[in-house]
């Protein structure tokens, strides 16, 4: 028998324990004697029973025949049990199990620690639960994830920190540190097989691991590569390299293609301020249809120039009009998980296809810093795989459950404190504020003040110019944005905040947060990169989810990326198959050819074409007609040109077809 004493408010608690089992209980107080302390007032109760007077002979009776062990230290009862000559040693149990008479002894591997003590698991998670109630209503995920996270930390303080502070305290609620890589030994950019005007003017002494895996995997022999890594890890490097070595010694131009007009100025500056005493470069963006000095295009324009820096639209609005492309030896296309965009995917991929077609010989490079299933990609572009998981700089990511109205105070308080921090490269921490709206990054960066800039798609050019550098220039603590920077724009911040889990009304997939996350912790800047997610319990951006934003954030974090397979529909399908009759001048054979090579899966077309009478069949042939043309040059299907024609016999005023063209679109599901 053992005998737990457990030391409460002028009495003592007592449990009975046989074999682990709780087999009675009692109370005992203790009362001063010219003999020493004595017990007085003990009662007692077996297991089912009530509980009743018990002479205090029978409690030392039994005392002397058992293992007592005390709960917590007390001197007067330790004084009781020396007097006696009755041995005694401390145990640590779980004080809300010994309230309810249950015994569970615990320690540092087994207990959690919850205000100054430690309880079992099970009360531990039965407190948790008692908290979370008068916090409102959260997800069976996220209390599996903060069972998890409790299992892992063995901390209740620390777990409910997490869960509506006043206040961010990020010491108590990581979620996870990702490591960064140790330092790898590289070749020297002389010791490579390299031009040496382009090894003088690249600016770069030793490869980044990234990059040696590429050289290792044939990208000095034309080999083709996908390559998988980390956001600032050098793979912008691996294109020019391959590119430049292409073009000098006498292989052909280079393309390098980006999905975002602001990320093609930023790569075409780095090309022309690098290489532009050996090459000509020249930038091709998609024309905007307001003629406005910020909209007007900057730079030379010149596709058949030997470095074209282009978007995917600049480019294929090229191949699509029958522009010739000639003499192209490498192509390098930057953000390729943007194939698995629903509005712009099918373009991607049918762009690849075309300048495959129209550049057989050309060496394919594909980026990305997020993948899923990246070896059933590489063999569908049929290229070598070069995949680099570690991080060059260590992440540490956060998650605090609060509600929405304290976000804007928690974003200002953390880029704050943030800016505060000068890294041992002497750079200030600088924040990426990711929300869902527009009118939310002007919310956001209002409060924060003249430290703080919006940053997305309806500003000018030359508005984003400007905040593009008073960040790289350290004059701006924070930007707030939507989706314009996660596809790659380069503000070299060290803190990405998410005040939402959301795009609009759709919930970030897995890779748009992997890529948006990747923006935190450069090796050039930084010594630790920092994501913090605020996830609302019971958000939502639409009536139609049935997810909460406090179950996005944890299927995020531990989420896995998908395989890089999309289906198109069939108006996706048509404005494929026309822009790729375009390239190959009506050839049935080569357009069926681009279509096998294409990554995604496409509806046939040909049939609806043909019904429609948009394009007819003759000897092997596809001929387009003027309204085919224009679906290429437009980039529209067949059911959006039908829909256009439609409005325009029945409507003679422009702005109201484009009106009505707009709402359709926005009440499609």
């Amino acid at each position: 028998m053992k005998v737990i004493v457990q030391p409460q408010k002028g009495t003592y608690k007592l449990l009975f324990v046989e074999g682990g089992r709780v087999e009675g209980s009692g109370f005992v107080d203790l009362a001063a004697t010219p003999k020493g302390r004595r017990p007085k007032n003990f009662k007692m109760r077996r297991r089912g029973k009530q509980l009743k007077p018990t002479p205090t002979r029978d409690l030392i009776a039994l005392l002397r025949r058992s293992t007592v062990l005390l709960a917590a230290k007390s001197p007067e009862f330790e004084s009781f049990l020396a007097d006696l000559q009755i041995p005694s040693s401390r145990i640590d149990i779980c004080r809300f199990c010994q309230l309810e008479d249950r015994f569970a002894p615990v320690d540092r591997a087994t207990g959690v620690r919850y205000g100054g003590e430690w309880i079992c698991m099970e009360c531990a998670k039965r407190e948790m639960r008692r908290e979370l109630g008068y916090l409102g209503k959260f997800g069976g995920s996220v209390l599996v994830h903060l069972e998890k996270l409790l299992a892992q930390i063995r901390d209740l303080d620390r777990v409910l920190a997490s869960v509506g502070p006043e206040h961010p305290d990020l010491k108590r609620t990581l979620f996870d540190r990702l490591e960064a890589h140790e330092v790898q030994k590289t070749a020297h950019i002389t010791e490579l097989p390299l031009p040496p005007a382009f090894a003088k003017a690249a600016g770069v002494e030793y490869l980044m691991p990234v990059q040696q895996l590429a050289v290792q995997d044939g990208l000095l022999e034309g080999q083709h590569l996908l390559v998988v890594s980390a956001t600032a890890s050098g793979k912008t490097f691996i294109g020019e390299m391959a590119g430049m070595k292409n073009f000098l010694e006498g292989r052909g131009r280079t393309l390098f293609l980006v999905p975002l007009v602001a990320l093609a100025n930023q790569k075409y500056q780095r090309f022309r301020d690098r290489y532009g005493h050996l090459v000509r470069v020249t930038l091709q963006t998609g024309v905007s249809r307001l003629n406005l000095p910020e909209t007007r295009p900057a730079g030379d324009r010149d596709v058949n120039a030997p470095v074209v820096v282009g978007t995917y639209e600049g480019i294929d609005h090229a191949l699509r009009t029958g522009r010739s492309l000639k003499d192209i030896g490498t192509v390098v296309i930057d953000e390729v998980q943007m194939l698995e965009d629903p509005e712009r995917g099918h373009r991607l991929d049918g762009l690849i296809a075309r300048l495959k077609h129209v550049a057989p010989e050309a060496q394919f490079l594909y980026l990305s810093a997020t993948i899923g299933a990246p070896g059933l990609l590489a063999d569908k572009l049929r290229a070598n795989l070069v995949r680099y998981a570690d991080r060059p700089v260590p992440l540490e990511r956060h998650l605090i459950f609060v509600e929405r109205s304290k976000k804007i105070n928690f974003i200002k308080q953390m880029v704050a404190e943030e800016y505060k921090v000068r890294s041992s490269k002497g750079y200030r921490g600088q924040t990426i504020v990711f929300t869902n709206s527009r009118a939310r990054c002007h919310v956001i960066a209002d409060a924060l003040g003249k430290k703080a800039a919006p940053y997305h798609a309806g500003l000018t050019s030359q508005e984003r110019r400007d905040v593009e550098r008073r960040f790289a220039n350290g004059e701006i603590a924070a930007v707030v944005t939507t989706a314009a920077l996660a596809a790659g724009v380069d503000f070299p911040a060290s803190q990405v905040i998410f005040d939402a889990l959301a795009m609009g009304i759709q919930w970030l997939t897995v890779q748009e947060f992997h890529q948006m996350m990747g923006r935190a912790g450069r090796p050039d800047f930084h010594d630790l990169g920092r994501v913090v997610i605020m996830a609302e319990p019971g958000g939502s951006y639409s009536r139609t989810s049935g997810k909460t934003e406090e179950e996005v954030a944890v299927g995020l974090l531990r989420g896995e990326m998908e395989e890089v397979a999309p289906e198109y529909d069939m108006e996706q399908s048509t404005e494929e198959f026309v822009a790729n009759a375009v390239v190959s001048n009506g050839d049935e054979q080569q357009i069926i050819k681009m279509t096998h090579t294409m990554v995604g899966t496409l509806e046939p077309a040909l049939p609806t074409l043909l019904d429609y009478g948009l394009v007819r069949r003759r000897g092997g042939r596809i001929e387009l007609t003027d309204m085919a043309r224009v679906m290429a040059e437009h980039f529209i299907g067949a059911e959006r040109l039908i829909e256009i024609k439609d409005l325009v016999r029945r409507m003679d005023d422009a702005a109201e077809i484009v009106a009505e063209l707009e709402c359709a679109e926005e009440t499609t599901p």
